[in-house]
């Protein structure tokens, strides 16, 4: 069995499929901007802040919301590819 750690997502897992991630994190977080992006993608601190700003969350909200989303999608991979064994 894989622990906590093992199947949460890093955040170059991320961003080595920025624009599938992005469109899931934008249902997740949907007052991200398109145009905001493609600078925010390379700097996870300046994504968290821009989290914050952009959904009303201290820096600590949108730090817990993002590892959340990390989490939840690093669970979606282990599941897809348990389906496909």
């Amino acid at each position: 069995m894989k622990t906590e750690s093992c199947l949460m997502l890093k955040w170059t897992d991320l961003t080595q499929d920025w624009s599938a991630m992005y469109t899931r994190a934008k249902r997740r977080f949907p007052n991200l901007r398109d145009q905001d992006m493609v600078r925010l993608s390379q700097d996870r601190k300046c994504f968290e802040a821009y989290l914050a700003e952009r959904h009303q969350l201290t820096m600590n909200e949108a730090h817990e919301e993002l590892e959340d989303f990390l989490f939840t999608e690093g669970l979606n991979r282990e599941f897809s590819r348990s389906l496909s064994k």
